[in-house]
């Protein structure tokens, strides 16, 4: 286990209803800021604020070299390069660059290196059942658009992934797929060389959503074998309004730019304008800069903490959590419990509890000071094919206590007789 971290994180020394004391268990929504991050953030506004590539004077130099900097240390994190990093407002933003970049290759752009992302009726899109909405229109936009087909591949009734289906999935049609590294509702984290294997046979682009896994888990591009992924600052540890897209950078740079500005261009004409190599391509216009300070800073935290470390001590957290529901009578945990040594599960809980709307349940959560998740988790498909409307979720992060964990079965537990419906 982690030390008790608490202390790094102002906002978890609040009070919330009635003067009880925070127990967070929201992460997988959004993280905590540290001080280091908060600080980061606010010195770069207090004495480095300038526009990035934009001028000759002392402050756009300092704004400069921080803002690449950054992108080096959010780099290191993940294992890459840094000109293999694409700052974007989100994970969301950066799954969208890569599906409107496909389709305006579709429609022309890009010229023959673009020939790949090309797609149209026969071509076939797939993507999984355990999506977040993220990761799931962007690619019913694009085969809407290009005439391709969305295929998925599908899940079992515990919300598993059915890695049996993946070859008949993912046919020698397929040009792109997209799926996440561990599942928001699940916890479970995905299989994912068996994926990329399979998507290497067909010659099929693969994009990882890494929200979920990136702020939890060791990750490491290269050994993954994806050829994108995308990511969030603010849900590993850093500020809102902040995200990045990895990519190989042969793809990047054959990958055509669906916004379009200043910084990111080589020659504009009159008539026509030719690009920048990736990643200036994709960041037209101003920069956010003191986010990107902010998600390196959040990027060094967790790595001077180690990714194992982190990894090992959320795995606790999860085994409490999910252990605590399975065993309680009325309450049903969505996916399987999973096994704390292995790692193979983010530490998080989603759960029904029946005879009580999820939102009833937070509400009862949260007189106790308890924050966690209550709806379908941007995951509507998910939670239809395991037959509820939604769930409440506490998720954990590098705050979070064995305490916290303990809180909230004990808390869950109290639910259905104050509702009247306990057996």
């Amino acid at each position: 286990m982690l030390p008790d971290l608490r202390d790094d994180f102002p906002l978890l020394a609040r009070t919330v209803r009635n003067g009880r004391s925070l127990v967070y268990l929201d992460s997988g929504a959004t993280a905590q800021k540290p001080r280091a991050v908060l600080e980061a953030e606010d010195a770069f506004y207090r004495e480095h604020n300038g526009a990035v590539a934009r001028g000759a004077h002392i402050l756009a130099e300092e704004a400069t070299e921080a803002f690449e900097s950054a992108r080096a240390d959010v780099a290191e994190l993940i294992g890459a390069s840094s000109d293999e990093v694409v700052w974007t407002s989100g994970a969301t933003a950066a799954i969208n660059l890569v599906a409107n970049g496909m389709l305006q290759a579709s429609l022309g752009a890009g010229g023959a290196e673009a020939e790949r992302f090309r797609l149209g009726p026969g071509d076939r899109i797939v993507v999984t059942e355990l999506e977040h909405h993220a990761n799931l229109i962007p690619w019913q936009q694009l085969a809407a658009r290009t005439g391709a087909e969305l295929a998925w591949i599908p899940v079992d009734d515990a919300g598993g992934l059915r890695y049996d289906e993946v070859e008949a999935v993912i046919t020698p049609a397929t040009r792109v797929v997209a799926f996440s590294h561990a599942s928001n509702v699940t916890g479970a984290v995905t299989d994912v060389e068996a994926i990329v294997h399979r998507a290497r046979e067909v010659g099929a682009i693969t994009v990882l959503d890494g929200c979920q896994s990136v702020p939890h888990l060791p990750v490491n591009v290269a050994e993954l074998g994806v050829d994108l992924m995308a990511f969030s600052g603010h849900k590993m540890l850093g500020p809102t309004g902040i995200g990045a897209l990895w990519g190989r950078k042969e793809i990047l740079d054959a990958l055509p730019p669906s916004q379009f500005g200043g910084s990111a261009i080589r020659v504009v004409t009159m008539e026509s304008t030719t690009w920048l190599e990736a990643p200036q391509r994709f960041e037209p216009g101003t920069q956010p800069v003191a986010q990107a300070v902010g998600m390196a800073a959040a990027a060094r935290y967790l790595m001077d903490l180690g990714m194992e470390n982190v990894a090992r001590h959320e795995a606790r957290i999860a085994q409490i959590l999910r252990e605590g529901a399975v065993e309680m009578p009325g309450v049903r945990l969505l996916g399987a419990v999973g096994d704390p040594a292995a790692i193979d599960v983010l530490g998080l809980a989603a759960v029904v509890v029946d005879g009580v709307h999820a939102h009833d349940v937070g509400q009862v959560l949260d007189d106790r000071g308890i924050t966690v998740r209550v709806g379908h988790h941007c995951a509507q498909p998910l939670h239809r094919r395991l037959g509820v409307t939604g769930s409440t979720r506490a998720s954990a992060h590098v705050y979070t206590t064995e305490d916290d964990a303990h809180a909230f079965i004990e808390a869950l537990a109290a639910v259905r007789e104050f509702f009247g419906v306990a057996a």
